[in-house]
């Protein structure tokens, strides 16, 4: 599976008073690649489950702060 997350190059006009930020990140939900619960889909055992928030690892997306120390 590709990397969920994505990079764009946001616009920065001539005359723009923020500084400039040379590029930001998203993350797509893996939801968005599954059309359709296919049949027999391998599933997390329950304890792993709720760990993961998911019962199917397809639909596992680990979240990853960007802040550091919770600021």
């Amino acid at each position: 599976m590709e990397s969920q997350e994505r990079v764009y190059y946001p616009f920065r006009g001539p005359f723009d008073p923020c500084p400039p930020v040379p590029c930001k990140t998203f993350v797509v939900p893996p939801n968005q690649f599954i059309n359709f619960q296919p049949p027999n889909l391998p599933q997390f055992s329950l304890p792993e489950a709720l760990r993961a928030g998911t019962l199917w690892p397809a639909l596992f997306s680990p979240y990853e702060s960007k802040s550091k120390g919770g600021k």
